[in-house]
């Protein structure tokens, strides 16, 4: 998808502060080829720790099922990790309920909406479960 190179190419160049702050580049190995897979994609820290959010129609996040080494280049510098996939839908949907009560243009984005407190309904995070799953990496320190 030609959206992915340009974000690719925007993530490892000078301009990378114009998207890095919710954007990275995840490369894992491909269990069948042997190959590395490289994606650009929005995440949220929580210290060491990274949240992704992915369609379950993507196919790069089936590599890390059961686990795998990761690098990530977060601020145009490459970092290792461990990541992980959570595909039960009530934990994504959980997942999916803390990431977008910092972050409520992303969740009208997944077409969830706020309540009149300003915190993502969490049927709607619910809903959006169903067609989304969560990635988390542990980055190495």
């Amino acid at each position: 998808m030609w959206i992915n190179n340009v974000m690719a190419w925007l993530l490892k160049s000078p301009l990378h502060s114009l998207v890095s702050k919710n954007m990275l580049l995840i490369t894992v190995t491909g269990r069948k080829s042997g190959k590395p897979i490289t994606t650009p994609t929005a995440y949220l820290r929580e210290g060491n720790t990274l949240w992704l959010i992915s369609q379950r129609s993507s196919k790069w996040w089936r590599n890390l099922r059961g686990g795998a080494n990761v690098t990530v280049i977060l601020d145009r510098k490459s970092v290792q990790g461990y990541g992980s996939v959570i595909e039960d839908e009530h934990a994504v949907a959980q997942r999916l309920f803390d990431n977008f009560k910092t972050d409520a243009q992303r969740a009208k984005f997944a077409q969830v909406r706020m309540d009149e407190n300003g915190l993502p309904v969490f049927e709607d995070c619910e809903r959006t479960a169903k067609k989304m799953l969560a990635v988390k990496i542990e980055l190495q320190q």
